[in-house]
């Protein structure tokens, strides 16, 4: 996860921390998010593999779901994220696990320029994107998730369930954008949620210069409590 186009307010690299304590809700999630990566190359017809992730972070979920797995040779990745500390970790970090073809660039996620020449994808992450974004503005980033989609694509998507819970919302605008529902982790586990969705419409052309969404920031939208988004 990412800062986008939000001001600077806090240490992002030092965010990431929370992933590298065994019982947290972060690192319980980072698990689960590369598991349906891994079922979702798994999928993938023969060939190359385009993903590209918004609010990447320090690219934990690609990059840990694919160091060991068979096609990753076959991935090509661009992982978008604005903070220039963690995007100089992701890319140590797919160096250091033989992805080639995956870059880490320094960029606003929430505009769709940041994508030119990466899409359409296979694979698009928007995980650490809906729980910092107002729900106006996760209704139109799943609106314009067609740009950024090749056809089958996959798209990994994660959101707190705190009461009041937007997963069935967010299910239904991805309905509404022919976007067939594949997985969606269980409502018992409330820190955090993990969706997977696949596109079966018609991809649309990257249109520039659009803004899909403003970032918050779950401490704004939250009062300050800090749930995994």
């Amino acid at each position: 996860m990412e800062q986008c186009n939000q001001p600077v307010r806090r240490d992002w690299a030092a965010w990431h921390d929370a992933y590298d304590e065994p019982g947290s809700a972060l690192s319980r999630r980072l698990r689960t998010v590369q598991q349906r990566l891994r079922e979702a190359v798994d999928a993938a017809p023969p060939g190359r593999i385009r993903a590209v992730s918004l609010c990447a972070g320090q690219g934990r979920d690609l990059i840990g779901a694919l160091r060991d797995h068979p096609r990753r040779d076959d991935l090509v990745g661009r992982l978008v994220e604005l903070d220039p500390v963690n995007v100089h970790r992701a890319g140590e970090a797919a160096r250091a696990a033989g992805l080639k073809q995956v870059s880490a660039v320094v960029g606003d996620a929430s505009r769709t320029d940041a994508y030119a020449g990466a899409v359409p994808a296979d694979i698009v992450m928007a995980c650490g994107v809906f729980g910092n974004i107002v729900d106006g503005d996760v209704e139109r980033t799943i609106g314009l998730l067609p740009q950024l989609c090749a056809p089958g694509a996959f798209v990994v998507w994660t959101r707190n369930r705190q009461p009041p819970d937007l997963t069935p919302r967010i299910r239904e605008w991805f309905a509404e954008h022919d976007f067939e529902e594949r997985w969606i982790s269980p409502p018992e586990e409330r820190a955090y949620g993990v969706g997977v969705h696949r596109f079966t419409g018609t991809p649309r052309p990257l249109e520039p210069g659009v803004r899909m969404f403003t970032f918050v920031g779950y401490d704004v939208l939250r009062n300050g409590r800090p749930w995994p988004q």
